[in-house]
C-alpha cells in the first residue's frame, strides 16, 4: 500500500490549490485523530468509547498555554500532547485490568467524568469555551501562521509526523507484539510477553497522538469547546475508523474524509446528517466489515492472486 500513501502525501500538498485549505486542515486533524484511535481497537483489539477525552483536552491545554499564559505555540502543542498522554496513562492503567465491553464502559466512565469537570472547571471556560486563540508564528518567527495557506503546511508536516510515527509504531517489534496479542492474548501470555504492559503503552500512544490532533485543531479554529470532549465526538472517530477500515493505515484517512465532508457539505440539511451517518454505518457493518480500504485491499489481493 506504498503507493496510496504516495497519493496521499501528493493529494494533500496540491489540494489547497482547489479546496479551501480550513476544511483540509480540519480533515488532516481528525484524520490523526481517527489514525490514534485505529493504532488502539484495529491493531490492540481495545475498544474505547471515551477517546474524546484526550481529543478535547488537549485543545484545551494547547488553548490555555498559548491564549492565557502567552507562551509560543510549540510549547502549546507539547502541553497538549503530554497532557493527553498522562490522562491516557491514568485511564489505561485502570481501563486494561478489564476486557472487552468492561474495558470499553470505563474508557466511556472516564470521559463523562472529563466532560462534566470541563463544563465546571474555569480552566476551560465552561459553557463558552477557549475563545479566540491567537495565531502565533512558529520557530521565534520564522514561520508565519496568520495567513491560511502558511498554515496548512504547518498542519501538513504535523499530520506526516503523527502518521509516520504511527506507522512506525504498527512495522515495529512492538507492533508485531500487539497484533499477537490482540489475536489471541492468551498465546502471547504463554511465549512470555506481559499483555497488560503492551495494552497500557499502545493506549498512552493513541492518546498522545489524539491529543497532537485536538491541540493541532485548537491552533487551526481559534478555540477549544465542550464539543471536542463530548460523547458525539467519540462516536464520529469510530465511525471514521469504520468507514476507511480498522487494521489498515490509510483507512482512517478516508474515514475521517469521508465524515468530514459530510458534516461541512451538508450542513444545509441539518440534523438529517446523522441520519445519513448512520445509515452508513450500518451498511459499512453489515456489507463491507473491512472498511473502503480494507475492501479495495482484499479485492486487489483476490485479483493479483494466480488461478
Amino acid at each position: 500500500m506504498h503507493w496510496a500513501l504516495v497519493v496521499m502525501v501528493v493529494f494533500f500538498a496540491l489540494a489547497p490549490l482547489v479546496v479551501y485549505p480550513v476544511f483540509l486542515m480540519k480533515v488532516m486533524c481528525f484524520a490523526l485523530f481517527a489514525c490514534a484511535f485505529n493504532l488502539l481497537l484495529g491493531y490492540a483489539g481495545l475498544m474505547s468509547f471515551g477517546h474524546a477525552m484526550f481529543f478535547g483536552m488537549a485543545a484545551y491545554f494547547f488553548g490555555h498555554t498559548v491564549k492565557v499564559w502567552d507562551w509560543p505555540v510549540e510549547f502549546g502543542l507539547v502541553a497538549g500532547v503530554l497532557g493527553a498522554a498522562a490522562l491516557g496513562l491514568v485511564t489505561g492503567a485502570l481501563a486494561i485490568r478489564r476486557q472487552g465491553i468492561y474495558f470499553a464502559m470505563i474508557t466511556l466512565a472516564f470521559a463523562q467524568m472529563v466532560y462534566f469537570l470541563c463544563v465546571q472547571m474555569p480552566f476551560t471556560g465552561g459553557e463558552d469555551g477557549l475563545q479566540g486563540i491567537p495565531r502565533k508564528p512558529l520557530l521565534f518567527g520564522l514561520i508565519p501562521t496568520e495567513n491560511d495557506y502558511g498554515l496548512y503546511y504547518v498542519v501538513l508536516a504535523i499530520f506526516l509526523f503523527g502518521y509516520a510515527a504511527i506507522y512506525r509504531f504498527i512495522h515495529s517489534p512492538f507492533g508485531q507484539v500487539l497484533k499477537a496479542i490482540r489475536d489471541n492474548e492468551q498465546r502471547a501470555l504463554s511465549l512470555g510477553y506481559e499483555a497488560d504492559r503492551y495494552k497500557l503503552l499502545a493506549f498512552v500512544l493513541s492518546a498522545a497522538v489524539a491529543g497532537l490532533a485536538g491541540a493541532t485543531k485548537a491552533m487551526v479554529v481559534h478555540f477549544a469547546t465542550l464539543t471536542d470532549v463530548s460523547a458525539g465526538t467519540s462516536g464520529e472517530v469510530v465511525l471514521m475508523a469504520l468507514i476507511g477500515g480498522l487494521g489498515t493505515i490509510t483507512g482512517p484517512v478516508i474515514g475521517a474524509f469521508v465524515v468530514i465532508a459530510m458534516q461541512d457539505y451538508l450542513a444545509f440539511v441539518g440534523q438529517l446528517v446523522l441520519v445519513i451517518q448512520g445509515v452508513i454505518f450500518v451498511v459499512i457493518v453489515l456489507g463491507a466489515r473491512r472498511g473502503l480500504v480494507g475492501e479495495l485491499s482484499a479485492w486487489w489481493k483476490a485479483r493479483r492472486r494466480p488461478g
